[in-house]
């Protein structure tokens, strides 16, 4: 009888009780979930960029190069995204990911070249290990020279997401120029030091596990681009290091994490 291999993580795992043998790490190389720290304002900072253009300017330019300098990462809220936005940011990945398994594929490859793609783990072409997550990669910048590649199911999703992306990539220049601001800089510094921009995305779905004390939906790492925002829906998972200690950053409604390499 013939078998069908599963390509994604959600479908592989549909009804399972145990984890495959490639995703079970080393045991010194396990989640420990006991061993790390909530985070509260003090650990992770939270920037109100309600009056970054008003009368306290000066003292949010301050905040956001103290937290560059000691962090790397930290938590901005009043940014300008709307509200609406978010949720149906949020809303849309879900249903992408809820699509039957064939309208799904549609967007599968295994190259980590291709500009649009979904697929699982991370290269799945050289890793032996894997990480417990299903990934939709989209490049949106320019917007319109990847909008066409995108999936088309569910109908909003190219809508949507590139009023998401542009977006973000508006809150992203003004958050460059106030590092710029902090480190003594003409506001467009960085901005013009960077030249040719890119930008990408990835929606990343982590199905329930049935083991998690034994695997990753992703590992301890460091991103290669300058910027990362991260926008986390309830379920908590998030964790940074911080003085040799992880920080659990728990989700805050309507906020974004944010990371400087």
């Amino acid at each position: 009888m013939a078998t069908t291999t599963k390509l994604l993580l959600t479908d592989l795992m549909s009804g399972a009780n145990h984890i495959p043998s490639n995703y079970i790490r080393p045991i010194t190389d396990r989640p420990n979930l006991t061993d790390f720290q909530i985070s509260d304002t003090s650990s992770i900072p939270l920037i109100d960029l309600k009056d970054l253009h008003g009368p306290t300017h000066s003292d949010i330019i301050k905040q956001i190069g103290l937290a560059c300098q000691t962090d790397g990462f930290f938590q901005v809220k009043n940014h300008g995204v709307p509200e609406t936005m978010i949720k149906n940011m949020l809303t849309i990945a879900r249903e992408f990911f809820q699509l039957p398994e064939s309208e799904r594929l549609k967007m599968y490859s295994d190259d980590p070249s291709k500009t649009t793609r979904l697929s699982t783990s991370f290269n799945v072409r050289t890793e032996k290990l894997s990480n417990w997550r299903d990934f939709l990669r989209l490049h949106c910048y320019p917007l319109q020279d990847y909008v066409q590649e995108w999936p088309n199911n569910p109908p909003l999703f190219r809508e949507q997401v590139g009023e998401y992306c542009t977006n973000v990539r508006e809150l992203v220049l003004r958050l460059l120029e106030a590092i710029s601001e902090s480190l003594g800089l003409e506001k467009s510094y960085i901005v013009k030091a960077l030249g040719k921009q890119g930008q990408h995305m990835a929606l990343n779905y982590y199905p329930p596990c049935p083991q998690p004390e034994l695997t990753y939906g992703l590992p301890g790492h460091t991103d290669a681009n300058l910027i990362t925002i991260l926008l986390q829906d309830e379920v908590p998972g998030l964790q940074v290091l911080r003085n040799g200690k992880w920080v659990a950053v728990n989700p805050i409604p309507n906020t974004f994490c944010w990371k400087f390499k």
